[in-house]
């Protein structure tokens, strides 16, 4: 039987280790780890960007090792610079408060909180309450600044200017590993591969201020075969909440991936023995849409529950085959004056939030990639009046996957 460090390994998780035969080692031993992944709550719901640390997450506590979810009411209030071109917005402790309450519920969806399995902790415990020069002097005196303008996360940000807000972000993380091994024995971090640089640094802290033994991995990043970050869309970021993402929009986005993501996908997201997500990603040609919807069905039920899953998939199996319009469909509901005049294709498209700007909607007319109640749209000038919609709806759909209905209010 697998232990938890072969069965990442397996499906594909693995990215770096601090310490990879010690890891092996302890993951092949009877040895129960306790270990930590944090999040910073800066949204009001976690994104399929946190989702495969999530999983991973589960995969250990199945293994019986112990997670210990982290909510960063800290950390955001300063604001991590990974991966960003410009410094994030900063919010109010209220707005910070009211969305890692979101995240502690979501999370508690995938992580088995009974019985000490896993823990739950809000590092604004500890960090809100640090004395500025007690920290400098405790922690602070332990990095080395020419080392730290060495890190990615750092050294991206230097021509467009780093303010030293965000400096301290590192030492803050840090200092989160150190706390955790004190109070609970927590040994490991675990995060995505953007997150090395700062994870060096709290293993580090505890050697040094403890002489003891830490442990970092992370995770390979979800990206598309270009390399860009995966999970956004034109409306913006792929959300775990129904009311910012609708089940139907979750599924199809996940029905809609590039054939070479499939596999790995599977592996990453889902928890179909490994033999079957190979047996799935061997699929060519037409028959790769089959396991794409296997991925969609298996990621809409663990996110949104069986039901939901069910009739996402009716959904997008009536509109692939030009079939029987489903209630899953995204709809928009507007008021009938608008139709009264007449509304042009443009401004439809604009009102139901399908596109991001006046110049994309005319490019995808003149692209012939716009129809409406399944016929193509051609003259951005045409006009839609009540008597264009059908038993109360009118069906747009945006090339050959977004479909959206319009109804009255």
């Amino acid at each position: 039987m697998q232990n938890a460090f072969e069965v990442l390994k397996e499906r594909g998780f693995i990215e770096q280790l601090t310490h990879e035969q010690e890891i092996k080692d302890i993951f092949a031993s009877d040895e129960k780890v306790t270990f930590y992944i944090g999040f910073d709550p800066t949204a009001d719901s976690l994104t399929v960007g946190h989702f495969l640390p999530v999983i991973a997450m589960a995969h250990l506590q199945q293994a019986g090792h112990r997670p210990i979810v982290l909510i960063g009411g800290g950390t955001t209030r300063v604001g991590d610079p990974t991966g960003k071109t410009d410094m994030r917005k900063i919010l109010t402790d209220d707005q910070i408060d009211v969305n890692a309450n979101i995240f502690k519920k979501q999370l508690s969806k995938f992580i088995d909180f009974t019985d000490d399995k896993a823990i739950m902790i809000n590092n604004a415990d500890w960090l809100l309450n640090l004395n500025y020069v007690d920290f400098l002097r405790e922690v602070g005196v332990h990095f080395s600044v020419n080392r730290m303008l060495t890190a990615e996360c750092y050294k991206s940000r230097m021509e467009k200017g780093l303010t030293f807000l965000e400096f301290n972000y590192m030492l803050m993380q840090s200092y989160d590993f150190y706390e955790l091994n004190q109070k609970y024995n927590c040994t490991m971090q675990l995060g995505g591969n953007d997150q090395w640089s700062n994870i060096l640094g709290g293993v580090e802290l505890i050697r040094r201020k403890d002489h003891k033994e830490a442990y970092g991995m992370t995770f390979k990043l979800l990206t598309t075969s270009e390399g860009k970050k995966m999970g956004k869309t034109e409306k913006g970021a792929v959300w775990l909440d129904s009311a910012k993402t609708s089940p139907y929009e979750f599924f199809q986005y996940w029905r809609n991936i590039e054939d070479v993501k499939v596999e790995e996908c599977l592996g990453l997201l889902t928890f179909l023995p490994m033999h079957e997500v190979r047996r799935l990603g061997a699929y060519e040609g037409a028959k790769i849409n089959e396991a794409k919807e296997v991925l969609a069905y298996e990621l809409t039920k663990t996110i949104h529950g069986e039901e939901e899953a069910k009739k996402a998939l009716e959904a997008s199996k009536a509109l692939f085959a030009g079939g029987k319009k489903s209630g899953s469909i995204p709809s928009t509901s507007l008021n009938r004056e608008l139709f009264t005049k007449g509304i042009d294709p443009i401004s439809l498209l604009v009102e139901i939030k399908i596109i991001p700007s006046r110049s994309e909607g005319r490019r995808i007319i003149q692209q012939g990639g716009l129809r409406i109640n399944d016929v193509k749209v051609t003259d951005i000038s045409q006009s839609f009046t009540t008597d264009d919609f059908v038993d109360g709806e009118l069906m747009i759909q945006k090339g050959k996957k977004v479909f959206h209905q319009v109804v009255f209010k």
